[in-house]
């Protein structure tokens, strides 16, 4: 098992480049996660999951990131003033990203306020993330939770602690000039696309 003692180890960065696929501890909670613009290891990390037809969630240190990969740039800037933070946001997604939304033309994107992961992200650019658990099982709160799911079947681990107890992401979808709340989660949404933190 290979673990790395924290995110600002450089081998992660370099791990992640070489398009490998491995657990990290988000904003949120652990993650799987793949450098978004590398095919093969999306591939790859949607195969560890053994997830059909669920996309995971795009993190980007800036809308930048989000723009250059495809995202819808009007619909970017219109909510980017929701984040950084803890709320995915559901926006189209071009046809040449299905390896990406798998066929949904959709994807969940956010920007990250963690600042330790954001360095990465703006090194690496935009990761694919899903949650470090099988289907219908808990996400991992810890690294011995997400080595006990997926032990040698990704490349790499890193502790982050214990992140059991924070909430997830809130997750909306960007229609028509409103959000609608598709997971409640960290982020209060209040009518007419106001946005605040819980708490």
């Amino acid at each position: 098992m290979f673990v790395l003692n924290s995110l600002q180890d450089p081998q992660l960065i370099e791990l992640l480049a070489a398009g490998k696929v491995g657990i990290i501890p988000t904003d949120t909670i652990y993650g799987l996660c793949a450098v978004a613009s590398n095919r093969e290891a999306v591939g790859k990390m949607y195969e560890v999951k053994n997830r059909d037809q669920k996309p995971g969630t795009l993190i980007a240190a800036n809308i930048e990131q989000l723009i250059e990969l495809g995202i819808d740039e009007p619909a970017l800037r219109a909510v980017a003033h929701v984040w950084p933070g803890p709320i995915s946001i559901v926006l189209p997604a071009p046809d040449r990203l299905a390896y990406l939304h798998l066929e949904l033309a959709s994807l969940a994107v956010r920007i990250l306020a963690d600042e330790t992961l954001r360095h990465v992200l703006e090194v690496t650019g935009a990761l694919v993330t899903t949650s470090a658990n099988h289907p219908g099982e808990p996400p991992a709160n810890n690294l011995a939770d997400a080595e006990r799911y997926f032990a040698d079947a990704v490349d790499f681990y890193v502790e982050g602690g214990d992140l059991g107890g924070r909430p997830p992401s809130t997750v909306a979808r960007y229609v028509n000039g409103t959000l609608e709340v598709l997971r409640p989660g960290a982020f209060r949404v209040d009518e007419g696309q106001s946005v605040a933190p819980q708490g």
